[in-house]
């Protein structure tokens, strides 16, 4: 596809009467995508179009009820009627059976510094990573265990960090 004057002069006539580019292209046929129109325009820096009028009322949002809780609704679209009739189901009636979640047992600090504290100034590939306490405040420390295999926590942390996401699902249900 070439652009020749007629198809050039048609472009710029389309483009001021504030057709679209993709208006512009089916108009103009041949194989024209509404890139090439784009394309072409920007190279023939025509101005922008004049804007369209717009009402300066702004438009009323429209106000969405909420659908009652427990309403009925079919679960799929089959026959209502007749021997293969499905019964509808209550949208809230299906809950999630909770899961018991352990509780961490809390582990014994070993291998600390003197006075306790493992500071950023002790960790390596071999201590936990998990912060204790506000880092602004003096008493800022890390956990300093020996990690679990390739993760920067020791296994207590590690279960507090990495959460399965149907637990993590089920408790936003529960809490929710």
């Amino acid at each position: 596809m070439s652009w020749t004057d007629e198809r050039v002069d048609l472009l710029k006539r389309l483009w001021t009467e504030g057709l679209s580019a993709s208006q512009i292209a089916g108009r103009l046929g041949n194989g024209v995508t509404r890139n090439a129109v784009i394309g072409k325009v920007h190279r023939l820096n025509l101005s922008g179009r004049a804007p369209q009028p717009r009402s300066s009322v702004p438009r009323p949002r429209r106000a969405r009820e909420p659908s009652p809780p427990g309403r009925v609704t079919p679960s799929i679209h089959l026959p209502t009627t007749g021997a293969t009739a499905l019964k509808p189901t209550l949208r809230h009636e299906v809950q999630p059976r909770a899961l018991p979640m352990p509780e961490p047992q809390p582990l014994r600090l070993v291998d600390l510094p003197k006075d306790g504290r493992v500071t950023i100034l002790h960790l390596s590939d071999k201590t936990c990573k998990w912060p204790i306490g506000d880092p602004g405040a003096e008493d800022f420390c890390f956990c300093g265990h020996k990690p679990r295999d390739s993760s920067p926590y020791c296994e207590y942390h590690a279960r507090l960090a990495y959460q399965p996401l149907q637990d993590r699902r089920h408790r936003k249900v529960v809490n929710g």
